[in-house]
């Protein structure tokens, strides 16, 4: 089965939109299908549970980590391959999505929507990596050591992916900040002077927004996801007025078109003896 031919955007009518998207969206589900079936065969070759668990690993003390349902193991090599098999997929369905919406956007902004998507895929993976590779020991470093003599502590499989991967989604998330205000400015609701007047409230929003996100309430990982995001905020800012600048550039350009004067109309007319004779505006040889 193929999908339909897709015509000109500003022909099709409502339903042809319609099914052209639900072909799309096959084609997405079927990708991310084979992806995932593919994924889960080269997760079950690897032990990805030793993988994952490095960054604990030095805080157990030569111990393991545990597990008191029999399916988290499974659980755990079940969302890798369901993680793997949508990166494997992500060509395809970041394919079939320009196919549908790139024949209703102008040509700037063709060429501005693959370099921000490209943009977020890499801040997502970019804070993923920070949070797993470097900001996770040192959060486990200083929850575990409030230690007593009265407890001892034994972390499950569970709980220690659950709270990993909530960190390493968190930090993905909040990197994605360049592209949120690089959005709001190309749309005209904020600008470059805006963000310059709110700057000293960014840090304070900053430090609110990664303690609200990050899933352990210890200072360091706080701190450690407050600071790269005031980073960003600066960043974002930069190409907030780089943006905005060639957004004005644009509009001037389209103001001076609009104004310019209409073409002088030229008239022909035609004598009998010397033939076609050439008038100017005021009707004279």
């Amino acid at each position: 089965m193929t999908p339909p031919p897709t015509k000109n955007a500003a022909e099709m009518p409502f339903l042809d939109h319609l099914e052209e998207l639900r072909w799309r969206l096959v084609w997405s589900l079927a990708a991310f299908c084979v992806a995932l079936v593919v994924a889960f065969a080269l997760v079950s070759q690897v032990d990805i549970i030793k993988w994952l668990e490095g960054p604990v690993l030095p805080f157990l003390g030569g111990r393991k980590l545990v597990y008191t349902n029999p399916g988290d193991p499974f659980g755990i090599v079940l969302n890798a391959s369901f993680a793997l098999g949508l990166l494997l997929a992500s060509p395809v369905i970041g394919y079939q999505m320009w196919a549908f919406l790139s024949p209703a956007l102008y040509k700037h902004e063709k060429r501005v929507i693959l370099p921000v998507l490209a943009g977020g895929v890499g801040l997502f993976l970019a804070g993923a990596a920070l949070a797993f590779f470097v900001v996770l020991p040192f959060t486990l470093q200083f929850l575990l050591s409030f230690q007593s003599s009265a407890i001892e502590p034994m972390l499950t499989v569970s709980g220690y992916f659950d709270f990993a991967i909530g960190m390493a989604v968190a930090f993905g998330i909040v990197f994605e900040l360049p592209i949120v205000i690089l959005a709001l400015t190309a749309l005209g609701i904020i600008t470059p002077k805006f963000l310059n007047t709110y700057r000293r409230h960014a840090i304070v929003l900053c430090i609110a927004g990664a303690a609200f996100v990050t899933p352990g309430a210890d200072p360091t990982s706080l701190f450690a996801l407050a600071i790269p995001l005031y980073f960003l905020f600066e960043m974002s800012v930069v190409l907030s007025t780089i943006i905005y600048r060639q957004r004005l550039r644009r509009e001037a350009r389209r103001a001076a078109l609009a104004e310019a004067p209409a073409a002088v109309p030229v008239e022909v007319a035609v004598d009998a003896d010397a033939g076609p004779v050439r008038l100017d505006q005021g009707g004279l040889a």
